[in-house]
Protein backbone atom coordinates (compact mmCIF):
# COMPACT_ATOMS: atom_id res chain seq x y z
CA UNK A 1 0.00 0.00 0.00
CA UNK A 2 1.40 3.37 -1.05
CA UNK A 3 0.45 6.87 0.07
CA UNK A 4 -1.83 9.07 -1.97
CA UNK A 5 1.07 11.41 -2.71
CA UNK A 6 3.12 8.51 -4.09
CA UNK A 7 0.18 7.36 -6.19
CA UNK A 8 -0.39 10.82 -7.67
CA UNK A 9 3.33 11.06 -8.46
CA UNK A 10 3.20 7.76 -10.38
CA UNK A 11 0.17 8.94 -12.33
CA UNK A 12 1.55 12.34 -13.31
CA UNK A 13 4.98 10.98 -14.22
CA UNK A 14 3.26 8.56 -16.62
CA UNK A 15 1.45 11.33 -18.51
CA UNK A 16 2.10 11.83 -22.21
CA UNK A 17 1.19 14.99 -24.09
CA UNK A 18 -1.80 15.23 -26.39
CA UNK A 19 -1.52 16.94 -29.78
CA UNK A 20 -3.00 20.24 -30.91
CA UNK A 21 -5.81 21.32 -33.19
CA UNK A 22 -7.31 24.58 -34.43
CA UNK A 23 -10.90 25.45 -33.55
CA UNK A 24 -13.16 28.48 -33.74
CA UNK A 25 -12.74 30.72 -30.72
CA UNK A 26 -16.50 30.28 -30.16
CA UNK A 27 -15.91 26.55 -29.57
CA UNK A 28 -12.84 26.95 -27.36
CA UNK A 29 -14.45 27.44 -23.94
CA UNK A 30 -13.28 24.72 -21.56
CA UNK A 31 -10.36 23.77 -23.82
CA UNK A 32 -6.68 24.29 -23.05
CA UNK A 33 -4.89 26.99 -25.02
CA UNK A 34 -1.97 25.52 -27.00
CA UNK A 35 -0.43 28.77 -28.31
CA UNK A 36 -0.11 32.29 -26.98
CA UNK A 37 -2.66 34.82 -28.21
CA UNK A 38 -1.09 38.05 -29.48
CA UNK A 39 -2.94 41.34 -29.92
CA UNK A 40 -3.03 42.80 -33.43
CA UNK A 41 -4.17 46.24 -32.24
CA UNK A 42 -3.69 48.80 -29.49
CA UNK A 43 -6.49 48.91 -26.91
CA UNK A 44 -8.13 51.29 -26.57
CA UNK A 45 -7.43 52.13 -30.24
CA UNK A 46 -8.02 55.83 -29.49
CA UNK A 47 -8.58 58.08 -26.47
CA UNK A 48 -12.18 57.32 -25.54
CA UNK A 49 -14.56 58.55 -22.89
CA UNK A 50 -15.53 56.24 -20.07
CA UNK A 51 -18.74 58.15 -19.29
CA UNK A 52 -21.55 60.11 -20.87
CA UNK A 53 -20.71 63.78 -20.44
CA UNK A 54 -18.87 66.76 -21.88
CA UNK A 55 -15.31 66.79 -23.27
CA UNK A 56 -13.44 69.98 -22.45
CA UNK A 57 -10.08 71.41 -21.39
CA UNK A 58 -9.27 70.94 -17.72
CA UNK A 59 -8.28 74.63 -17.65
CA UNK A 60 -11.90 75.52 -18.42
CA UNK A 61 -13.55 73.62 -15.59
CA UNK A 62 -16.10 75.83 -13.92
CA UNK A 63 -16.44 78.21 -16.88
CA UNK A 64 -19.57 78.48 -19.06
CA UNK A 65 -18.84 76.33 -22.13
CA UNK A 66 -20.32 76.42 -25.61
CA UNK A 67 -21.35 72.96 -26.91
CA UNK A 68 -19.79 72.42 -30.35
CA UNK A 69 -21.32 69.07 -31.30
CA UNK A 70 -22.66 65.74 -30.05
CA UNK A 71 -20.24 62.80 -30.46
CA UNK A 72 -21.87 59.37 -30.38
CA UNK A 73 -19.93 56.10 -30.02
CA UNK A 74 -18.62 55.14 -33.46
CA UNK A 75 -18.62 58.75 -34.69
CA UNK A 76 -15.44 60.68 -35.44
CA UNK A 77 -15.29 64.18 -33.85
CA UNK A 78 -15.47 67.09 -36.29
CA UNK A 79 -14.50 70.05 -34.11
CA UNK A 80 -11.43 70.85 -32.04
CA UNK A 81 -12.16 71.82 -28.45
CA UNK A 82 -10.68 75.23 -27.64
CA UNK A 83 -10.94 77.87 -24.91
CA UNK A 84 -14.54 78.17 -23.71
CA UNK A 85 -15.92 75.23 -25.70
CA UNK A 86 -16.81 71.59 -25.18
CA UNK A 87 -18.43 68.70 -26.99
CA UNK A 88 -21.22 66.52 -25.66
CA UNK A 89 -19.96 62.93 -25.78
CA UNK A 90 -21.32 59.44 -25.24
CA UNK A 91 -19.57 56.52 -23.52
CA UNK A 92 -17.06 54.83 -25.81
CA UNK A 93 -16.80 57.72 -28.27
CA UNK A 94 -13.44 59.23 -29.32
CA UNK A 95 -12.36 62.24 -27.26
CA UNK A 96 -12.04 65.26 -29.59
CA UNK A 97 -8.73 66.96 -30.23
CA UNK A 98 -7.97 69.67 -27.67
CA UNK A 99 -9.95 68.04 -24.84
CA UNK A 100 -8.18 66.48 -21.87
CA UNK A 101 -11.11 66.06 -19.49
CA UNK A 102 -14.64 64.62 -19.60
CA UNK A 103 -17.09 65.53 -16.88
CA UNK A 104 -20.23 63.47 -16.33
CA UNK A 105 -23.70 64.63 -17.28
CA UNK A 106 -24.59 64.46 -13.58
CA UNK A 107 -21.93 67.14 -12.90
CA UNK A 108 -23.15 69.49 -15.65
CA UNK A 109 -25.31 72.56 -15.12
CA UNK A 110 -27.28 73.90 -18.09
CA UNK A 111 -27.17 77.68 -18.56
CA UNK A 112 -29.98 79.65 -20.20
CA UNK A 113 -28.02 80.49 -23.37
CA UNK A 114 -27.43 76.79 -24.16
CA UNK A 115 -24.00 76.61 -22.56
CA UNK A 116 -23.02 74.17 -19.79
CA UNK A 117 -20.80 74.41 -16.74
CA UNK A 118 -18.98 71.81 -14.59
CA UNK A 119 -20.30 71.79 -11.02
CA UNK A 120 -18.74 68.60 -9.68
CA UNK A 121 -15.81 68.06 -7.35
CA UNK A 122 -14.08 65.02 -8.87
CA UNK A 123 -10.93 65.71 -10.90
CA UNK A 124 -10.89 62.25 -12.49
CA UNK A 125 -10.57 62.88 -16.25
CA UNK A 126 -12.78 59.88 -17.27
CA UNK A 127 -10.67 59.21 -20.36
CA UNK A 128 -9.40 55.73 -21.33
CA UNK A 129 -6.09 56.51 -23.00
CA UNK A 130 -4.86 55.08 -26.29
CA UNK A 131 -3.08 51.75 -25.75
CA UNK A 132 -3.26 51.87 -21.95
CA UNK A 133 -4.75 48.36 -21.75
CA UNK A 134 -2.90 46.51 -24.52
CA UNK A 135 -0.30 47.38 -27.14
CA UNK A 136 -0.09 45.91 -30.62
CA UNK A 137 2.06 42.76 -30.32
CA UNK A 138 1.36 42.20 -26.62
CA UNK A 139 0.68 38.67 -25.41
CA UNK A 140 -2.85 38.77 -24.02
CA UNK A 141 -3.38 35.07 -23.22
CA UNK A 142 -0.67 32.51 -22.51
CA UNK A 143 -0.69 28.89 -23.61
CA UNK A 144 -1.56 26.32 -20.99
CA UNK A 145 -4.57 28.17 -19.60
CA UNK A 146 -8.02 26.66 -19.36
CA UNK A 147 -10.12 28.91 -21.61
CA UNK A 148 -12.98 30.72 -19.89
CA UNK A 149 -15.75 32.94 -21.31
CA UNK A 150 -13.82 36.08 -20.38
CA UNK A 151 -10.86 34.77 -22.39
CA UNK A 152 -13.10 34.46 -25.44
CA UNK A 153 -13.96 38.15 -25.06
CA UNK A 154 -10.24 38.93 -25.18
CA UNK A 155 -9.79 36.76 -28.28
CA UNK A 156 -12.65 38.59 -29.98
CA UNK A 157 -11.16 41.98 -29.15
CA UNK A 158 -7.81 41.11 -30.75
CA UNK A 159 -9.26 39.34 -33.79
CA UNK A 160 -8.23 35.82 -32.76
CA UNK A 161 -11.14 33.96 -34.35
CA UNK A 162 -9.20 30.70 -34.85
CA UNK A 163 -7.36 29.37 -31.82
CA UNK A 164 -4.92 26.53 -31.22
CA UNK A 165 -5.98 24.21 -28.41
CA UNK A 166 -4.72 20.92 -27.00
CA UNK A 167 -6.51 17.83 -28.18
CA UNK A 168 -8.82 16.37 -25.57
CA UNK A 169 -7.68 13.08 -24.01
CA UNK A 170 -9.80 10.13 -25.12
CA UNK A 171 -11.10 8.09 -22.21
CA UNK A 172 -12.70 4.67 -22.43
CA UNK A 173 -15.09 3.68 -19.61
CA UNK A 174 -15.83 0.08 -18.64
CA UNK A 175 -18.02 -1.05 -15.75
CA UNK A 176 -17.42 -4.54 -14.40
CA UNK A 177 -19.78 -6.82 -12.54
CA UNK A 178 -22.55 -9.28 -13.45
CA UNK A 179 -24.81 -7.58 -10.90
CA UNK A 180 -25.04 -4.42 -13.00
CA UNK A 181 -27.86 -3.41 -15.32
CA UNK A 182 -28.24 -0.23 -17.34
CA UNK A 183 -30.24 2.71 -15.92
CA UNK A 184 -33.08 2.10 -18.37
CA UNK A 185 -33.65 -1.38 -16.88
CA UNK A 186 -35.42 -2.13 -13.63
CA UNK A 187 -33.03 -4.12 -11.41
CA UNK A 188 -33.99 -7.66 -10.53
CA UNK A 189 -33.07 -9.41 -7.34
CA UNK A 190 -29.38 -9.00 -6.50
CA UNK A 191 -28.95 -6.41 -9.28
CA UNK A 192 -28.15 -2.69 -9.19
CA UNK A 193 -28.22 0.01 -11.84
CA UNK A 194 -24.90 1.04 -13.34
CA UNK A 195 -24.31 4.58 -12.11
CA UNK A 196 -20.50 4.70 -12.18
CA UNK A 197 -20.11 4.74 -15.96
CA UNK A 198 -22.41 7.71 -16.42
CA UNK A 199 -20.93 9.59 -13.51
CA UNK A 200 -17.46 9.08 -14.99
CA UNK A 201 -18.56 10.13 -18.48
CA UNK A 202 -19.85 13.39 -17.01
CA UNK A 203 -16.66 13.86 -15.00
CA UNK A 204 -14.59 13.31 -18.15
CA UNK A 205 -16.56 15.98 -20.00
CA UNK A 206 -16.13 18.43 -17.13
CA UNK A 207 -12.40 17.67 -17.01
CA UNK A 208 -11.90 18.44 -20.71
CA UNK A 209 -11.73 14.86 -21.99
CA UNK A 210 -13.94 12.88 -24.34
CA UNK A 211 -15.49 9.83 -22.74
CA UNK A 212 -16.59 6.69 -24.55
CA UNK A 213 -18.63 4.01 -22.83
CA UNK A 214 -17.87 0.38 -23.69
CA UNK A 215 -20.58 -1.24 -21.61
CA UNK A 216 -20.78 -3.68 -18.72
CA UNK A 217 -18.19 -6.43 -18.52
CA UNK A 218 -19.75 -9.44 -16.79
CA UNK A 219 -17.69 -11.46 -14.32
CA UNK A 220 -15.83 -13.38 -16.98
CA UNK A 221 -12.11 -12.85 -17.62
CA UNK A 222 -12.31 -13.49 -21.36
CA UNK A 223 -15.19 -11.03 -21.82
CA UNK A 224 -13.43 -8.40 -19.71
CA UNK A 225 -10.13 -8.90 -21.53
CA UNK A 226 -11.77 -8.55 -24.93
CA UNK A 227 -13.52 -5.31 -23.93
CA UNK A 228 -10.35 -3.96 -22.33
CA UNK A 229 -8.20 -4.77 -25.37
CA UNK A 230 -10.53 -2.82 -27.63
CA UNK A 231 -10.59 0.15 -25.27
CA UNK A 232 -6.79 0.17 -25.04
CA UNK A 233 -6.50 0.41 -28.82
CA UNK A 234 -8.97 3.27 -29.13
CA UNK A 235 -8.19 5.55 -26.17
CA UNK A 236 -5.47 7.43 -24.33
CA UNK A 237 -6.82 6.49 -20.91
CA UNK A 238 -9.00 3.53 -19.91
CA UNK A 239 -11.01 3.58 -16.69
CA UNK A 240 -12.54 0.41 -15.26
CA UNK A 241 -14.74 0.42 -12.19
CA UNK A 242 -15.26 -2.53 -9.91
CA UNK A 243 -13.40 -5.79 -9.71
CA UNK A 244 -10.28 -4.38 -8.05
CA UNK A 245 -10.77 -5.64 -4.47
CA UNK A 246 -9.79 -9.05 -3.16
CA UNK A 247 -12.94 -11.13 -3.77
CA UNK A 248 -13.16 -14.28 -5.87
CA UNK A 249 -14.57 -12.34 -8.83
CA UNK A 250 -12.34 -9.27 -8.48
CA UNK A 251 -10.00 -10.23 -11.30
CA UNK A 252 -9.43 -6.86 -12.99
CA UNK A 253 -5.73 -6.67 -11.94
CA UNK A 254 -5.12 -10.10 -13.51
CA UNK A 255 -6.91 -9.07 -16.71
CA UNK A 256 -4.84 -5.89 -16.86
CA UNK A 257 -1.63 -7.89 -16.67
CA UNK A 258 -2.86 -10.32 -19.35
CA UNK A 259 -3.55 -7.32 -21.59
CA UNK A 260 0.04 -6.11 -21.24
CA UNK A 261 -0.60 -3.44 -18.64
CA UNK A 262 2.26 -2.85 -16.20
CA UNK A 263 0.64 -2.19 -12.84
CA UNK A 264 2.41 0.56 -10.90
CA UNK A 265 0.22 0.34 -7.80
CA UNK A 266 -2.93 -1.48 -6.72
CA UNK A 267 -3.52 -0.12 -3.24
CA UNK A 268 -3.40 3.37 -1.71
CA UNK A 269 -3.65 4.43 1.92
CA UNK A 270 -6.77 6.50 1.25
CA UNK A 271 -10.38 6.30 2.34
CA UNK A 272 -12.43 5.84 0.24
CA UNK A 273 -10.56 4.23 -2.63
CA UNK A 274 -7.98 1.91 -1.07
CA UNK A 275 -7.98 -0.68 -3.92
CA UNK A 276 -7.46 1.95 -6.64
CA UNK A 277 -5.19 0.51 -9.33
CA UNK A 278 -3.06 2.26 -11.94
CA UNK A 279 -0.93 0.92 -14.75
CA UNK A 280 0.68 1.77 -18.07
CA UNK A 281 0.22 0.12 -21.46
CA UNK A 282 2.07 0.80 -24.69
CA UNK A 283 -0.95 2.65 -26.05
CA UNK A 284 -2.84 3.94 -23.00
CA UNK A 285 -2.83 4.59 -19.28
CA UNK A 286 -5.21 2.52 -17.18
CA UNK A 287 -7.13 3.06 -13.94
CA UNK A 288 -8.96 0.42 -12.01
CA UNK A 289 -11.30 2.33 -9.70
CA UNK A 290 -13.41 0.83 -6.92
CA UNK A 291 -16.99 -0.08 -7.74
CA UNK A 292 -18.50 2.01 -4.96
CA UNK A 293 -19.68 5.26 -6.56
CA UNK A 294 -18.31 7.70 -3.97
CA UNK A 295 -14.91 6.01 -4.18
CA UNK A 296 -14.80 6.18 -7.97
CA UNK A 297 -16.00 9.80 -7.99
CA UNK A 298 -13.41 10.98 -5.49
CA UNK A 299 -10.49 9.06 -6.99
CA UNK A 300 -11.35 10.43 -10.42
CA UNK A 301 -11.16 13.97 -9.01
CA UNK A 302 -7.92 13.26 -7.16
CA UNK A 303 -6.04 11.22 -9.78
CA UNK A 304 -7.69 11.13 -13.20
CA UNK A 305 -8.53 14.81 -13.61
CA UNK A 306 -4.98 15.95 -12.74
CA UNK A 307 -3.71 13.43 -15.29
CA UNK A 308 -5.94 14.85 -18.02
CA UNK A 309 -4.73 18.37 -17.23
CA UNK A 310 -1.10 17.25 -17.31
CA UNK A 311 -1.66 15.53 -20.67
CA UNK A 312 -3.00 18.82 -22.07
CA UNK A 313 -0.11 20.77 -20.48
CA UNK A 314 -2.66 22.80 -18.57
CA UNK A 315 -1.52 25.20 -15.86
CA UNK A 316 -4.37 24.00 -13.65
CA UNK A 317 -4.64 23.99 -9.90
CA UNK A 318 -7.67 22.58 -8.11
CA UNK A 319 -9.81 25.12 -6.29
CA UNK A 320 -9.21 24.65 -2.59
CA UNK A 321 -10.01 26.44 0.62
CA UNK A 322 -8.74 26.45 4.17
CA UNK A 323 -11.84 26.93 6.32
CA UNK A 324 -12.84 26.36 9.95
CA UNK A 325 -14.74 23.24 10.92
CA UNK A 326 -18.30 23.96 12.04
CA UNK A 327 -18.47 21.11 14.56
CA UNK A 328 -16.29 18.47 16.19
CA UNK A 329 -15.28 15.64 13.88
CA UNK A 330 -14.38 12.09 14.77
CA UNK A 331 -13.68 8.92 12.80
CA UNK A 332 -13.07 5.34 13.92
CA UNK A 333 -10.34 4.40 11.45
CA UNK A 334 -7.43 6.82 11.11
CA UNK A 335 -4.88 4.57 9.40
CA UNK A 336 -5.52 6.07 5.96
CA UNK A 337 -5.86 9.61 4.63
CA UNK A 338 -9.56 10.39 4.49
CA UNK A 339 -11.57 12.42 1.97
CA UNK A 340 -15.08 13.22 3.14
CA UNK A 341 -17.92 15.05 1.34
CA UNK A 342 -18.65 18.37 3.06
CA UNK A 343 -20.81 21.44 2.66
CA UNK A 344 -19.70 25.03 3.23
CA UNK A 345 -22.19 26.88 5.42
CA UNK A 346 -23.45 30.43 4.86
CA UNK A 347 -20.96 31.51 7.54
CA UNK A 348 -18.02 30.01 5.65
CA UNK A 349 -17.59 26.98 7.88
CA UNK A 350 -17.19 23.32 6.92
CA UNK A 351 -19.68 20.68 7.91
CA UNK A 352 -19.48 17.00 6.80
CA UNK A 353 -22.61 15.78 5.02
CA UNK A 354 -24.47 12.75 6.31
CA UNK A 355 -22.29 9.99 4.95
CA UNK A 356 -22.75 6.24 5.36
CA UNK A 357 -19.70 5.10 3.42
CA UNK A 358 -18.41 4.80 -0.12
CA UNK A 359 -21.64 3.29 -1.47
CA UNK A 360 -23.71 6.25 -0.25
CA UNK A 361 -24.12 7.89 -3.66
CA UNK A 362 -26.76 10.39 -2.50
CA UNK A 363 -24.20 11.99 -0.16
CA UNK A 364 -22.47 13.72 -3.07
CA UNK A 365 -25.12 15.96 -4.70
CA UNK A 366 -25.31 18.32 -1.70
CA UNK A 367 -21.53 18.42 -1.15
CA UNK A 368 -19.52 21.53 -2.07
CA UNK A 369 -16.20 19.79 -1.70
CA UNK A 370 -14.21 17.03 -0.06
CA UNK A 371 -12.33 17.51 3.20
CA UNK A 372 -8.93 15.92 3.64
CA UNK A 373 -8.11 14.31 6.99
CA UNK A 374 -4.49 13.24 7.30
CA UNK A 375 -3.62 9.67 8.25
CA UNK A 376 -3.24 9.27 12.00
CA UNK A 377 -5.81 11.95 12.83
CA UNK A 378 -8.99 10.57 14.38
CA UNK A 379 -10.59 13.76 15.68
CA UNK A 380 -10.65 17.47 14.84
CA UNK A 381 -12.07 20.18 17.10
CA UNK A 382 -14.66 22.67 15.87
CA UNK A 383 -13.00 25.87 14.67
CA UNK A 384 -9.88 24.09 13.44
CA UNK A 385 -9.06 25.04 9.85
CA UNK A 386 -9.26 22.14 7.43
CA UNK A 387 -8.35 21.67 3.76
CA UNK A 388 -11.35 21.48 1.41
CA UNK A 389 -11.14 20.78 -2.30
CA UNK A 390 -13.95 21.87 -4.61
CA UNK A 391 -15.78 19.12 -6.50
Amino acid sequence: MITFEEGLKHVLESAFETGTETVSFLASAGRVLAADVISDIDMPPFNKTAVDGYACRVLDLGKPLKVLEVINAGKQPVNIVTDGTCSKIMTGAPVPEGADFVFMVEDAESIADGRVRFTGKSRKDNIARFGEDVRNGDMVLTRGRLIRPQDIAVMASVGCTLVQVKQMPRAGIISTGSELVEPSSRPGKSQIRNSNAYQLLAQCERAGATGRYYGIAIDDEAVTLNMLSRALEENDVVILTGGVSAGDYDFVPAVLENAGVKILFDSMAVQPGRPTTFGVHSSALVFGLPGNPVSSFIQFELLVKPLFMKMMQCEWKPVQWELPLAEDFRRKNSIRTGWLPVIITAKGKVRPVEYHGSAHISALPDADGIMMVQAGISSIKAGTKVYVRQI
